[in-house]
Formats: C-alpha cells, sequence, structure tokens
C-alpha cells in the first residue's frame, strides 16, 4: 500500500510537472503575431552613437518592414573591472539611469515616441542576473549578491570577470527588481523587454515580473533561453538549436534530416502558443562566432528566407540587411558599414510577406507546418505552411550542388505566385525544378 502511494504521488508530481511545462503561456500583446523583431547595437549604428542619430534610421527601418525594435541594454556601463575601452553592454551599474554615451532620459523618450509614431514597438535588454561590480546595491545591498566563502562577490560564470551575481533567494531583491523593470514601462511607455540569460534566474520571478508588469500594460516578453517552461512568462524564447544546425548544414556536419527532427520535436515540446526566435545573427554569434557570412558563406541567403517561412518569428540583426561582413567589435567603437545590398529588399519583401501571409504569423495564429517528401531528403528541403486560404510552399537545396527536385504530394497542388517573379503559376500534385548550389523557391496562394 505505502509503495502504491508513493507510486501515486510520483505520478501526481510528474503530471503536475507535465502541466507547467505545457500550459499556455502570458497572454501576447495582439499586435505581436505578424511582426519581424531587429536588434539594435546603438554603440556601432551610428557615428555618434546615440539615441539622437539612431533616430535618423527609423524612416529606413519602417521601410525595411521591421516592426519591433530591440535595445541593446541602455543604462549606464560598470567602470570597475571593465573589460576593454567601452565595456560591455550587460555589465549594468544603475538599472534606473541611462548610458551618457547615448544621451540622455529626455532623449530616450523622444525615441520611444517617435518609434510609436511610425507604427512601430520598443523592447529594451534587461540584465537581471548580475551587476557591474561598482553597481550601487554593492554598498546599499550586498545581501543581494551571491558571494564565495570569504564574503566576497563573485561573477556568475568565471570569464564574466566584469559583473558579479546576483542572489535571489532574497526576495527583497525581487521586488527592486520588479519596480526597476516596472519604471521604464510607467515612464517611458516601452512595450517590453528582452532578458539577457533568462534561465539563469527563478522562473518563478518572471512569473511575478510579468504579472506586476502586464497589470501596467501588455508587454511583450522574449526570454534568452530556450526551455518550454520560460513560456510560463515569456512570449518568446530562442531557437538555438535551429541556428547551430544551420550553422552545421552550411559546414556539412548535419542535414537536412537534422533540421526536420528537430523542427518536428520542438513543436511537440513548446505550447501552442509559444513564439520562438528564429535567426542567423544576433551580437553575440556577430562577435564572437564569425559574421553569417564566415558561418554560413554561400548558403546565409537561402537560410535568412528560412527563418521568416519556420515558426515563429525571425530575427534582424543590426547591418545584416546591410550585408554586414565584420564581426563588430564588443567592448570598442566599430561602426557599421551602412552600404546598399541585395539583402535589404530580400529583407523587405519577406517582411510584407510576414505581414500579409496568415500562414506565416506566429504562434496558433500561424499555419501548420508540414514537411512534404522529396526525391533527396538530405539536402533538399520541401515543406508546406497552411492557414485557412492562405498557403506557402517552399523549396530549399541546402547542398553545394545543383539538384533536380521531385514532389509528389496532393498538399501542394494549387495556384501560386512566384515570391521572386511574381508570376503566377498552377503546381499539380506531381512537382518537378531544378534548384542551383544553396538556392531556394518559394510560392504563395493569391
Amino acid at each position: 500500500m505505502i509503495k502504491q502511494l508513493k507510486y501515486l504521488l510520483s505520478l501526481l508530481l510528474t503530471l503536475q510537472s507535465f502541466s507547467f511545462i505545457f500550459s499556455q503561456p502570458t497572454n501576447t500583446p495582439q499586435w505581436a503575431f505578424d511582426k519581424t523583431i531587429y536588434e539594435v547595437n546603438l554603440r556601432q549604428f551610428t557615428e555618434e552613437g546615440t539615441f539622437k542619430a539612431f533616430e535618423k534610421h527609423l524612416p529606413r527601418l519602417k521601410e525595411l518592414g521591421v516592426d519591433i525594435l530591440w535595445l541593446m541594454p541602455i543604462h549606464p556601463i560598470g567602470e570597475l573591472n571593465r573589460k576593454g575601452t567601452l565595456g560591455s553592454y550587460y555589465s549594468v551599474k544603475d538599472y534606473l539611469e541611462i548610458n551618457p554615451e547615448f544621451g540622455n532620459k529626455s532623449d530616450f523618450k523622444n525615441l520611444v515616441d517617435k518609434i510609436h509614431s511610425l507604427g512601430m514597438y520598443v523592447i529594451i535588454d534587461w540584465v537581471a542576473n548580475h551587476t557591474a561590480w561598482d553597481h550601487p546595491w554593492t554598498k546599499s545591498d550586498p545581501d543581494f549578491y551571491t558571494k564565495d566563502e570569504n564574503g566576497n562577490f563573485i561573477p556568475p560564470v568565471n570569464d564574466w570577470t566584469d559583473v558579479i551575481d546576483l542572489n535571489y533567494d532574497n526576495k527583497t531583491l525581487w521586488q527592486e527588481m520588479i519596480n526597476a523593470l516596472k519604471y521604464w514601462v510607467q515612464e517611458f511607455n516601452i512595450d517590453g523587454y528582452r532578458c539577457d540569460v533568462a534561465g539563469m534566474v527563478p522562473i518563478e520571478f518572471w512569473i511575478e515580473a510579468r504579472k506586476q508588469l502586464d497589470e501596467i500594460k501588455p508587454v511583450f516578453m522574449l526570454a534568452e533561453w530556450d526551455t518550454p517552461e520560460m513560456h510560463k512568462a515569456f512570449d518568446m524564447t530562442y531557437d538555438w538549436e535551429s541556428h547551430k544546425i544551420m550553422n552545421r548544414i552550411a559546414k556539412g556536419e548535419n542535414n537536412v534530416l537534422d533540421l526536420i527532427k528537430h523542427l518536428n520535436s520542438d513543436r511537440e515540446k513548446y505550447p501552442s502558443n509559444a513564439f520562438r526566435m528564429q535567426f542567423t545573427d544576433n551580437h553575440d554569434e556577430n562577435s564572437w562566432n564569425g559574421t553569417v557570412f564566415e558561418r554560413l558563406g554561400e548558403v546565409a541567403e537561402a537560410f535568412a528566407v528560412l527563418t521568416f517561412i519556420i515558426p515563429d518569428m525571425p530575427l534582424i540583426y543590426s547591418g545584416q540587411e546591410a550585408g554586414l561582413n565584420k564581426r563588430l567589435s564588443f567592448f570598442e567603437k566599430d561602426i557599421i558599414d551602412w552600404k546598399n545590398h541585395q539583402f535589404f529588399n530580400l529583407y523587405k519583401s519577406l517582411c510584407e510577406l510576414k505581414k500579409s501571409n496568415e500562414a506565416l504569423h506566429c504562434g496558433d495564429k500561424g499555419g501548420d507546418l508540414k514537411f512534404i517528401t522529396n526525391n533527396n531528403q538530405k539536402n533538399i528541403l520541401t515543406l508546406v505552411r497552411v492557414k485557412n486560404n492562405k498557403k506557402v510552399f517552399a523549396v530549399f537545396n541546402f547542398s553545394n550542388a545543383p539538384s533536380k527536385v521531385f514532389v509528389n504530394d496532393n498538399l501542394i497542388s494549387d495556384l501560386y505566385i512566384d515570391f521572386t517573379t511574381m508570376k503566377e503559376l498552377r503546381i499539380s500534385e506531381l512537382f518537378e525544378t531544378e534548384l542551383e548550389a544553396w538556392s531556394w523557391k518559394l510560392f504563395l496562394t493569391k
């Protein structure tokens, strides 16, 4: 009998855990489901590196079609144990102030207002796991920090020598941090947060923070993490594994079957409303692992397209639309070379498609993802997304050789527009085409 009770208790706890992971995420703002997110590296965006200088780019970003602007941390950067000349954005000295390199609070308020006037949204980066060594809390509230056996502050990771770890066992810290989060929503009307290493902070903290933020206004929350339980508090998480598989396919270490396996598994693990962020670049990848052209080479364009076709929200990093082809220094001034590049028009068309085609919307408002069998499953990806009367049929050649593609599936039969040529064509269940190495084709129902 005791064994049976223990078994039932274990089963109950398992079911509770299962329910926790698969429960629906917090209500996502209704404006978010058809959006593309754009990461702003303010320091490197302009010669001046200020809010005011960045404002001049807003009309161009509006034309590009991005809708959510994610600003890397805007707070003062610590000086004690700083890395490099200018330090890391992620070494925050004061959560309630503005980095003077960028301007002042009035400048930031004007920027937020201008972004909103263009029908766009703005979220800011938030570093809740650690602070700079010279944050005021080190003196006023030293118990907010994790300490070693000798009572010394310690970094959260050995290599992160410019920051020290916060201790979330201290519940007083929770409300101080939440008050700081609320401040930027209340006083500056920002639309949410991208939260750095969110999984290193207890999920219970984020649940409470989200609850209090949503009482002010519906916010959009992006976690830099990739586990299902984060969606108890966050709308979107990183799909790091898709990104890694893309890099490995470009090197010949993975193939299309690996990508299909991951994407199928992903939709089973995550709540139906969960947004997964897809990307070929971001500030970490660019600075530490190489540009998209270093990592992806000739397949950079095809993978850029793929990020808009698979669930859920695509990310464009600063300068990608200009063909960014250098690693931006993380701790020094290193300006983006703003040149005309074919990626601008490609991304513009893809952003428009994201908005207009219901099949590509995020979460459960988007279409089901179905992989279609073809004659070369390891190298050729054929997929369909369908929602109501909208359908997207995509074909990708993820190999370094030209390939003939044969598909036989009733699901693809329809009248389409070729995304590249804008010509109308009817595709039957028997489909045949030729693709150059690392190329793609996209067909959309009218």
